[in-house]
């Protein structure tokens, strides 16, 4: 059968499937005159990836909606059930996007359906909320419905196992073996909500769980003594860009004594269609217009911003010439590198055992400074699932012990209570280095620089493509693939040194496909396709003697690079 004729059979399943309901079939209908819209929708099933789903909201296998939400949830279901448990349950978080409620309400009735427990926070919560919900109700599984900083017309279904990570490639293979399984959607078992509230199957869960997660966020302050005395004159913009970072984070910043705390009121409440934004993401400069203008105005000491799920955190700070600047997420991590193990050394709780992990694409800057205090840094592949993982072994094994966790993309952990990036401890962290180092008349622009000088200029920048659709997964395919059959000799005047294959399962680490460059001069760059967007992904990491030098290498690199992906 050819792939146009497989993907008719699939469109004319959906209008045919009685399982389907009416609204859904009259979507298809629409597009019943539109080939290529067709053809996007059914050329494949979405594909449980990074963790889960992500896709665009709408009818179809390649969509995210209530069917491919529930045969997900169905097969994660078979998947719990063989671990044979007495009384297995999950725990459901959901953010503030399109249908967020929806999906995580069918997933909480398929999960009854299977006679699983499902505990399901009542309103809008943080992914790492969920990450430490699974660990202290001791759940087998958990679900975040969010398509984190995706645009509004996306969502997505990540699953956690019951060490409160994100599923790693080999939990994953089993639940995608498990959906594969469940061939229609009337193989899907599900319960109504009031069936399942009824036998005990669905229980909602809010304040108790907020408390106990703040408690646990809070315990890793380091200086909570200096940020009550600079309460006063301390202050913070926030913006949780219409997510569900908002409450969260206000109440971590007010346990630990901040007072002086203004909130973006344009972008405070949730709004599925980030309408204040073009991308609501505290990666993207433009996210903090706001901010940095409310910032302005009451004459702000930092800002920070929070994605829509509330993993990933931005901060913005006051450079030289008082103007704001906006970090990267390799800088904020260094930042926090250094006041961590900095606190800890100078109060003589510095582990001999310490480690700091990182990914591969993260800058070796927050390595430098971590040596320079005797702490190992490991790396990971992206994603901070491997992150979890490296925690889960040392809690058990003690060969270790986790001291901070961070990529390049936002996401950063300290602390045992959870196994997942998380944008409200980042903040807490963040806010109270910035008061710890005002106290003693430094911004934390000032710091940076000294790191700078005491470790070398790194300077680090991201290119992507975005490439759509059926042609664009066959573009970037192509690409990895040139790269890959012919790598280069020579890039931008120096010669390469390493080429590292990491889909040859290098280091021990899980096979993915990705492809890094060590040059002469110790710079890098790497290609990776990115895990839950259309898009490649092209990292790139110098290390000069001074900023302009840094700047130089990492021009011409970016320039001989790209001219070759562009092809």
């Amino acid at each position: 059968m050819t792939i146009e004729l497989r993907i008719q059979e699939q469109y004319q399943l959906w209008m045919n499937d009685p399982a389907i309901d009416d609204n859904t079939k009259l979507e298809l209908k629409g597009i019943a005159n539109e080939p290529k819209e067709i053809e996007d929708r059914f050329y494949r099933d979405l594909e449980f990836g990074t963790g889960g789903l992500r896709g665009v909201i709408g009818a179809g296998t390649n969509r995210i909606n209530l069917y491919t939400v529930g045969r997900a949830t169905q097969g994660l279901a078979q998947f719990i059930k063989k671990s044979q448990k007495s009384s297995p349950s999950a725990v459901i978080a959901y953010d503030s996007r399109n249908q967020s409620p929806e999906f995580a309400l069918e997933a909480a009735k398929v999960l009854a359906g299977n006679g699983i427990k499902a505990y399901v926070f009542e309103s809008l919560r943080p992914t790492p909320e969920l990450s430490y919900a699974v660990r202290a109700l001791k759940a087998d599984a958990g679900i975040v419905v969010t398509a984190s900083h995706n645009p509004p017309e996306y969502n997505g279904y990540k699953v956690y196992g019951a060490d409160g990570g994100q599923l790693v490639p080999e939990q994953a293979e089993q639940v995608i073996a498990e959906i594969q399984k469940v061939q229609s959607f009337s193989d899907v078992q599900r319960e109504t909500r009031l069936q399942a509230e009824t036998k005990g199957l669905l229980q909602w869960v809010g304040q108790d769980l907020d408390e106990s997660y703040t408690q646990a966020v809070t315990a890793v302050s380091l200086n909570s003594d200096i940020v009550k005395q600079m309460s006063d004159n301390f202050r913070i913009v926030f913006t949780p860009l219409h997510g569900a970072g908002n409450l969260s984070v206000r109440a971590v910043l007010q346990a630990i004594g901040f007072e002086q705390v203004s909130v973006v009121a344009e972008q405070e409440l949730p709004d599925a269609k980030f309408s204040t934004v073009k991308s609501p993401n505290p990666e993207e400069k433009d996210a903090f217009s706001l901010a940095i203008r409310l910032a302005k105005q009451v004459d702000a000491d930092i800002i920070i911003g929070t994605d829509p799920d509330c993993d990933r955190m931005g901060a913005v700070v006051k450079d030289a010439d008082g103007e704001y600047f906006v970090l990267t997420g390799n800088q904020s991590g260094a930042i926090m590198v250094d006041y961590l193990l900095s606190s800890l050394k100078q109060r003589q709780a510095l582990p001999q055992n310490g480690v700091v992990i990182k990914t591969i694409v993260t800058s070796e800057m927050g390595a430098a400074v971590a040596e320079h205090y005797g702490v190992e840094t490991l790396n990971t592949l992206t994603g901070f699932k491997y992150i979890g993982e490296k925690m889960t072994q040392f809690e058990a094994t003690k060969e270790a012990e986790f001291l901070f966790g961070y990529e390049e993309s936002y996401g950063y952990l300290a602390g045992n209570y959870a196994r997942d990036k998380d944008a409200v401890i980042a903040s807490m962290l963040i806010c109270e280095a910035a008061a710890y180092y005002k106290n003693q008349g430094k911004t934390l622009y000032e710091v940076l620089q000294e790191l700078y000088e005491r470790h070398g200029y790194f300077l680090e920048k991201l290119e992507s493509r975005t490439l759509k659709g059926k042609d664009g997964v066959e573009q970037i395919q192509a690409i990895m693939e040139d790269w890959r059959s012919e790598p280069p000799v020579e890039i931008n005047g120096q010669q390469v040194a390493k080429v590292e294959d990491f889909s040859l399962g290098l280091y021990g680490l899980p096979i993915e496909n990705v492809l890094k460059y060590t040059l002469a001069d110790n710079s890098w760059f790497c290609l990776r396709p990115s895990g839950t967007e259309p898009k490649i992904k092209v990292y790139f990491a110098v290390r000069g003697d001074s900023a302009q030098a840094a700047e130089d290498t990492v021009r011409g690199l970016v320039t001989a690079v790209m001219s070759r992906v562009d092809q």
